[in-house]
């Protein structure tokens, strides 16, 4: 895949230099127009040029690339074809999906959600977290319950969160490096509920947000019950293009921008400082609120853990950041507690909207918490070993049985992006799920239905030998020689 520039919706055209730096050598130093047109729709489908976007006209990118007019025209008559361009009448050649490819379903929280009628309990790839270190629940558990008692004797409403476990993460916060009062602190229901009140108490319906392309599908969703309008920024194997980054947020003004810098989630990419600091500048120009999702943040495995984005700003100038976390990927999912870290101000006013929809977190939760939290330096150690030997075990298992998918080794985070060849992810989820195994398709994490559907995200948080099974079920899926149809080609709705 090329590294370069990415274009954007806001954009609205691309020049013929700028896609011609796009495409991959091989085309460019001998273009023919089938070779020309695979690779534009490779673009497309991987989020590197945006949908709706005007193409160059013909003699132009003919000159930029080094092809005859007619080689470019063939090309483009190809994409038209198959339904990845459409040409208006006097303004030129436009990207698309073919008609009648929606936003694709949402896949269900835990795969199968039960067994196969052989009794197969099924491989579920879909979740990128972990069980439970062993023991930990129990010694969390046993350290609350002496004292429940005393906490008990109160009504048991804390809308701001437990005064002690606000308290500990904020210290968190101020030991990796970003200063931090207990009153910049609400405790929430994990990180999912923390951004939900964020885009509730800042965005209104018809907003304009920009978020990372892929990007977490949760948080993707979460835009889209408020009804807002997203632009994107993509992130590639090579990671942010912080000009474009600049330019979108420039030209779109947009109310709310959500970032993971930290292993990103899907790509696993760790965002340079000097893009860091670009960013906070940017956004800061812009008066856009800068929401930076930390859940994966600890989870640095080649690479010292990154301090906190807020943190690399002057004096004074992040109070337009608000950060959220949780303890899902260090400790436990089902562990459903979370943060936001912000300014006072902003905490009080969050606060008043948690109020009004669940009144105040469980408070045994929280009690649970709170050693967890406390000894995370400690445990965390035994938690990263185990994901490097379990990240290798996957990537010994992809070699073995997929040899001609590829992927960029992530330094942290909790799965690989597949590249799988071929814009066949979600055929070849449903057929993957016949044999028992769960996956994370690709266009679940696109900003643009349709987009990303040559990739799968993969996971290393099961044990090395289920992660062999299910990638040797995966492969056969593939492999089984009834030929996968392209996934652009059917409806899928993503709600």
């Amino acid at each position: 895949m090329a590294n370069g520039p990415v274009v954007h919706p806001a954009d609205r055209s691309i020049g013929s230099r700028r896609l011609a730096a796009l495409l991959p050598d091989e085309v460019r130093a001998r273009p023919g127009y089938r070779s020309l047109a695979d690779a534009l729709r490779t673009l497309i489908l991987d989020g590197r040029i945006a949908l709706r976007v005007r193409l160059p006209a013909e003699r132009e990118l003919a000159a930029a690339v080094g092809a005859s007019r007619a080689t470019v025209t063939g090309a483009y008559d190809l994409l038209r074809e198959s339904g990845y361009a459409r040409s208006r009448r006097g303004s030129g050649t436009w990207t698309e999906l073919p008609e009648g490819h929606g936003p694709v379903a949402a896949l269900p929280l835990v795969g199968a959600g039960g067994y196969r009628p052989d009794g197969d309990p099924g491989i579920d790839l879909a979740i990128a977290a972990m069980g439970a270190p062993e023991g930990s629940l129990e010694a969390a558990l046993a350290w609350a319950a002496p004292r429940l008692p005393s906490v008990a004797r109160h009504p048991g409403y804390h809308p701001f969160g437990l005064p002690d476990l606000r308290t500990a993460v904020a210290e968190r916060f101020t030991r990796r490096g970003l200063p931090t009062r207990p009153e910049q602190i609400l405790v929430t229901a994990g990180a999912q509920q923390a951004f939900a009140l964020v885009v509730s108490l800042l965005c209104g319906a018809g907003d304009r947000v920009v978020t990372e392309n892929p990007t977490y599908a949760n948080a993707l969703d979460a835009l889209r019950h408020a009804r807002l309008r997203t632009a994107s920024i993509a992130v590639s194997d090579a990671g942010w293009d912080m000009e474009i980054a600049e330019s979108t947020l420039r030209q779109t003004v947009p109310r709310l921008a959500y970032v993971i810098p930290d292993f990103h989630n899907p790509t696993g990419s760790l965002m340079p400082e000097e893009d860091r600091q670009r960013l906070l500048e940017a956004t800061r120009r812009t008066g856009t609120w800068l929401v930076v999702d930390e859940t994966i943040a600890d989870i640095a495995l080649d690479v010292p853990a990154p301090a906190p984005l807020a943190s690399l700003a002057p004096r004074g100038g992040a109070d337009h950041v608000v950060t959220i976390g949780s303890l899902s990927k260090t400790h436990w999912g089902g562990l459903r507690v979370g943060w936001i870290r912000a300014s006072a101000k902003m905490i009080a006013e969050l606060t008043a909207v948690r109020v009004a929809a669940d009144m105040t977190g469980s408070v045994l939760d929280q009690l649970v918490a709170l050693p967890l939290l406390e000894g995370l330096d400690a445990s965390l150690p035994t938690r990263l070993g185990q994901l490097r030997e379990q990240r290798e075990a996957l990537v010994r298992s992809l070699e073995r049985h997929t040899p001609e998918w590829s992927w960029e080794l992530p330094p942290g985070g909790l799965s690989l992006w597949v590249d799988l060849g071929e814009p066949v992810s979600s055929a070849l989820s449903e057929r993957a799920a016949a044999a028992g195994v769960h996956i994370g398709r690709g266009a679940r994490f696109g900003v643009d239905p349709g987009t990303f559907e040559h990739r799968l995200r993969i996971p290393y948080t099961l044990p090395a030998d289920r992660l062999d099974e299910g990638v040797r079920r995966l492969a056969a899926a593939f492999h089984d020689g009834v030929p996968l149809p392209p996934s652009v080609e059917r409806p899928y709705w993503v709600a």
